[in-house]
């Protein structure tokens, strides 16, 4: 097993980002009208707070969401709609049902979604474009699974595979924004930001749904990086929250993905060039978000670095206690088994794995890859 911890010496006891309390529920207020919302369950994990040695694991499950598998639809549809309203200047927010906002778009024309993925964020922009009638353009790289492709497609968007890596492909779609075509990003780059922070502020319904949800205050927070956007919404939700002292925040990276814990090792930005092979497809960027990093340095306590080796074994922890959880979704588990298993008493300690701890964890999609699922599991679900 291979295992990297860096114990974040920039990390801040509380940042300052200006507001009194979390990040306000406009965007939970939309979501709550899109059709089929609920709240995604948190459930108890027994048989993973055992195999970490902690007291207690909260799960939040975010196996199915608004009808898919994931929950990036709360980003992309969230952005998509602040955009809109940005940019035609017109009033959206008088509408109850889809039908509505769907005749309330209307007069603005068709406006076609593109976006580059790995899977999850593309089949939400393309679940988001077939319920506003619009058309979408996803961009997956090379050896993304076919079921992945397969889901895309049958929202109806146009596939197209790069030749290349996730970086390569976010790169090709930049090139497509134009009058009629928007690219709907959850990672950024110069010049491109407003989209991205506002996928950052539409997973914030996430987080308010587990203050909802429970009184239960965690001591640990657990969270998959990937480009930042997940996690920095995750920063944002820890450090305005009150209560002292505030939960240990752990980022989860691959080995061969883990270009935010490079960059906090340099204190700046930094690259990890591809290939990049991870089976936690969703985190294999090379590239750190631009508008996510400084909340990540200053936020992030602990960043882990692991290998494809802990991620099955979570994902059989996570089905024990009847959570779903694809390889993504199990990589916060994972990388908590590898600081268990392999890691240092001092790794064990800055990761918050102590036997009173409460850890939270974000299983962020369900069995997007059935087959690579029932080869971990042992069944399909």
């Amino acid at each position: 097993m291979m295992l990297r911890t860096f114990a974040n010496p920039a990390a801040v006891a509380r940042l300052d980002l200006g507001v009194d309390g979390p990040p306000d529920r406009t965007p939970m207020r939309f979501h709550e009208r899109l059709p089929g919302y609920a709240p995604t369950p948190l459930v108890s994990a027994p048989r993973t707070a055992e195999r970490l040695g902690v007291a207690r694991v909260l799960v939040k499950d975010e196996s199915r969401r608004l009808g898919l598998p994931a929950f990036k639809i709360l980003g992309a549809s969230w952005a998509v709609y602040d955009t809109i309203r940005r940019l035609t200047g017109v009033e959206l927010d008088h509408w109850s049902t889809l039908d509505d906002l769907r005749d309330r778009l209307r007069p603005l024309g068709t406006r076609t979604l593109v976006t580059a993925t790995d899977g999850n964020h593309g089949r939400a922009v393309a679940h988001l474009a077939r319920l506003l009638d619009w058309p979408a353009q996803i961009l997956v790289p090379a050896g993304t699974a076919a079921a992945r492709i397969a889901d895309i497609g049958a929202e109806g968007a146009t596939v197209e595979v790069v030749d290349g890596s996730y970086d390569d492909a976010v790169e090709l779609a930049a090139t497509r924004a134009g009058d009629s075509t928007l690219v709907v990003s959850d990672t950024s780059w110069p010049g491109y930001e407003r989209i991205p922070r506002a996928v950052i502020d539409g997973y914030s319904t996430l987080f308010h749904e587990i203050t909802d949800a429970t009184d239960i205050r965690p001591t640990t927070v657990v969270v998959q990086i990937g480009v930042g956007a997940l996690a920095a919404a995750a920063v944002r939700h820890v450090h305005t929250t009150p209560g002292d002292p505030r939960p240990t925040l752990v980022g989860v990276e691959p080995a061969t993905a883990d270009c935010v814990a490079v960059s906090a090792r340099g204190g700046a930005l930094a690259s990890t060039p591809g290939p990049h092979p991870s089976i936690m497809a969703g985190l294999n960027a090379g590239n750190p978000s631009l508008v996510a990093w400084p909340l990540l340095l200053a936020g992030i306590d602990t960043f882990v670095s692991i290998d494809d080796e802990p991620v099955h074994d979570a994902m059989r922890v996570l089905a024990a206690d009847s959570v779903v959880a694809g390889e993504t979704g199990a990589a916060g588990v994972a990388g908590l088994l590898a600081v268990h298993d392999a890691g240092t008493p001092g790794d064990r300690v800055a990761a918050g794995l102590t036997p009173d701890a409460t850890v939270l964890v974000l299983v962020t999609e369900g069995a997007t890859d059935p087959a690579g699922y029932e080869r971990a599991v042992g069944s399909t679900r």
